[in-house]
């Protein structure tokens, strides 16, 4: 993948913060440039010892009002992208296009009462883009982030979650987050166990969410590995909760990386 001058800026990292072995999360600087609403991503770019760029799509954490960028990364063994961007530091350079892509916005929705965010991993990235903007908090009753890792250590951005609520410019909406933590791989007080497509057949989700999972009342975005985006929209599809397209308004919305 290849990119011209006009079409990137170079952006300078702010910081490096290791979570896991293999998980991190990086700030840079934002071109004063850069629009992007709420759950979209950006094309990164590196460049390699031998000059050549690699570009690899990542959602925004940031929200669109913050005057950084920020993105979670996991490493992926002998990854090209990942294996050079773990390497970075503090005030080296990050190529970042002109250009925010995607389409996990809330446009995708015309109406809904209840706002399901389906994550697993670093998935949980532009669900907290979109929690940090106003816009969900006033076009939904009720919210909840279903965040699903394997193990605890790997439960990132707990701070930021817990804080919502004490926003200064979130205060009129108290209340309407719901923050359900998921582990696999082992049991964690406080945090559900199960994968997630587990805990929706189940019906265990919805009694932890006070919430039923319905045609009528449910949005539901969905961001993490294929395998739980494609499991789980089959399981909706059942419930006739529909995947949202522009000329056909549904239940549900995902992400495509290109």
């Amino acid at each position: 993948m290849t990119a011209s001058a006009e079409k990137f800026t170079h952006q300078t990292l702010l910081n490096v913060t290791p979570l896991t072995p293999s998980l991190f999360t990086l700030r840079t600087t934002r071109d004063s440039g850069f629009r992007f609403r709420a759950g979209q991503f950006a094309r990164l770019g590196v460049t390699k010892a031998d000059g050549t760029v690699v570009w690899r799509a990542y959602s925004m954490v940031s929200s669109p009002h913050d005057e950084f960028l920020e993105f979670f990364s996991i490493v992926v063994p002998g990854g090209e992208f990942t294996s050079e961007l773990s390497r970075l530091r503090e005030g080296d350079t990050l190529l970042v296009d002109r250009q925010a892509f995607g389409y996990l916005t809330l446009d995708r929705f015309v109406d809904g009462r209840d706002l399901w965010m389906l994550s697993t991993g670093t998935g949980v990235a532009p669900f907290l883009s979109i929690l940090q903007d106003f816009e969900v908090w006033e076009k939904f009753e009720r919210i909840v982030l279903v965040y699903s890792v394997r193990e605890t250590r790997e439960l990132a951005y707990q701070q930021l979650i817990a804080e919502l609520n004490e926003r200064d410019y979130l205060a009129d909406y108290a209340g309407k987050l719901l923050f359900l933590p998921t582990v696999t791989r082992e049991q964690h007080p406080g945090a559900l166990s199960g994968r997630i497509t587990q805990l929706i057949e189940s019906g265990e989700l919805e009694q932890a969410a006070g919430l039923t999972l319905t045609p009528e009342h449910s949005r539901v975005m969905l961001c993490g590995n294929p395998q739980m985006i494609d499991d789980t929209r089959n399981m909706l599809k059942l419930r006739d909760l529909q995947l949202s397209l522009s000329r056909r308004p549904g239940q549900v919305a995902v992400e495509t990386y290109w």
